[in-house]
């Protein structure tokens, strides 16, 4: 088994079997932090929980197909936490994009891609 499977393989589990919920479209700014502006379509997946109490977050490319891309692994100095953002159908220039927004303003982030050859995605 290719080294990461398990992992993919759990998150595609998710993605599948629970409802997506958009409720922040592109171009749109955050409520408490106005300065904050959504670069993609970015929501929760219902059902799930994370660390915020909420579900966990997904960001939304413009690929139109439900496969996970990657996720973003971030820590918010602010908020005093660290929460996973799963990328679903997201370019790589839409990846790059979410990273630079989760490396600002007392926020870090690393972006893992899925590797295409991994096999798994389907």
């Amino acid at each position: 088994m290719k080294e990461g499977t398990q992992f993919w393989q759990g998150i595609e589990t998710l993605v599948a079997e629970h409802p997506l919920v958009i409720d922040r479209k592109a171009g749109s700014r955050h409520p408490r932090f106005p300065d904050f502006v959504y670069p993609i379509d970015s929501g929760y997946l219902e059902g799930t929980s994370a660390v915020d109490g909420g579900g966990v977050d997904v960001w939304v490319g413009s690929l139109g197909e439900t496969t996970v891309t990657g996720v973003v692994c971030t820590v918010d100095l602010c908020k005093h936490d660290a929460e996973l953002k799963v990328l679903i159908g997201c370019t790589a220039d839409e990846m790059r994009r979410i990273e630079a927004v989760h490396n600002q303003a007392g926020m870090a982030g690393l972006l893992v891609v899925r590797s295409e050859s991994a096999g798994e995605q389907g």
